[in-house]
């Protein structure tokens, strides 16, 4: 059906470099032309030249096409990672509501035929203040909680997450070399042991995004339809724990004169329009900074480290005096 016109497909080295990065990455790479052609020709898809296109992300590419019955949708082949290992599961449970539909899957869980939403147009296209309501409506599309009666694959859970991080970040953050101030960490700590499988005291866990962010929001067609929620990463957690990726994006959009009062308060807004606990919200997004920081950290990546510390010391009232200003910080 036309696939010949775009095969093979040279894949960007960011995509080349991540997928090699993971077990299996090399073999995917060798295979990535040969796998598109596959579900090209088992699906009766074609190549929507039309549309422009291709398009990667930092673990898949997408391609527009046209189903046999002349829908526009996109083929996503992305290399196999645990992120992404739960992403159709949590599609089928929406179903379409909040987030890309997904019109087929196949019996390889990284390969998906989803709803064609703009690439051109998300919430990064919009003013700082208009995304608030859109975030906060998806949300509580998104969030559900499992019934007994319908029983979901076993996600990933927060608390399981949190009751490791325990453990693992103060070890990490010795072996680093204690490479930012210790209340910043027993802060985070904190939050793990009271929310933690052992230590929280009721379950209020939802099915997640884990990843909802300006860029993962894009604009459906027509764009009188809203927008969808991409790319998920699901788990299963304190809704709360959802708000975080909203404040590490977009730290130049910030007030100039006072980006700290600025961050609060957009951590405030985020959270009154989602129905969500702020004061969680607050703990949990320090906590995935603090983690995310030792991360970057271990890869040497200290631009990406700083920006997840001055969100995390900022949120937690004390912003570290060697960072940074927020504008000038590193973009994710």
């Amino acid at each position: 059906m036309g696939a010949a016109l775009m095969i093979p497909i040279e894949l960007p080295a960011g995509l080349r470099s991540a997928a090699l990065a993971e077990p299996g990455g090399a073999r995917w790479l060798a295979g990535f032309n040969g796998l598109l052609l596959r579900y090209l020709d088992d699906w009766e898809l074609a190549p929507d030249h039309a549309a422009g296109g291709p398009w990667f992300g930092r673990t898949a590419a997408v391609l527009p096409v046209l189903t046999a019955e002349g829908t526009p949708a996109v083929l996503k082949l992305a290399f196999p990672h645990d992120a992404a290992a739960f992403e159709s599961a949590a599609l089928r449970i929406w179903s379409g509501d909040g987030a890309a539909a997904l019109l087929r899957s196949g019996e390889d869980p990284f390969v998906q035929l989803l709803e064609r939403l703009r690439p051109d147009r998300s919430l990064f296209d919009l003013p700082l203040d208009e995304t608030t309501g859109v975030w906060g409506r998806l949300v509580e599309h998104l969030h559900r909680a499992p019934a007994a009666s319908d029983p979901w694959p076993a996600f990933p859970e927060v608390a399981a997450v949190a009751e490791q991080w325990t453990d693992s970040l103060p070890a990490d953050w010795a072996a680093l070399g204690q490479p930012f101030e210790r209340w910043l960490l027993e802060s985070a700590l904190e939050v793990c042991q009271a929310r933690g499988a052992v230590g929280r005291r009721e379950d209020r866990d939802v099915l997640l995004h884990g990843d909802l962010h300006y860029g993962n929001i894009l604009a459906r067609m027509p764009a009188a339809a809203g927008f969808a929620a991409v790319d998920p990463k699901p788990m299963l957690g304190e809704a709360e724990f959802e708000i975080a990726p909203m404040l590490w994006n977009r730290l130049r959009d910030l007030h100039a004169s006072d980006p700290e009062t600025h961050l609060a308060r957009r951590c405030a807004e985020l959270s009154t329009a989602a129905g969500l606990d702020e004061e969680l919200a607050r703990q949990w997004s320090i906590v995935r900074e603090v983690a995310n920081a030792l991360d970057y950290l271990e890869r040497r990546q200290a631009g990406q480290a700083q920006r997840s510390l001055w969100v995390a010391s900022t949120l937690a009232g004390r912003t570290l005096p060697e960072l940074p200003p927020a504008h000038g910080l590193e973009l994710p």
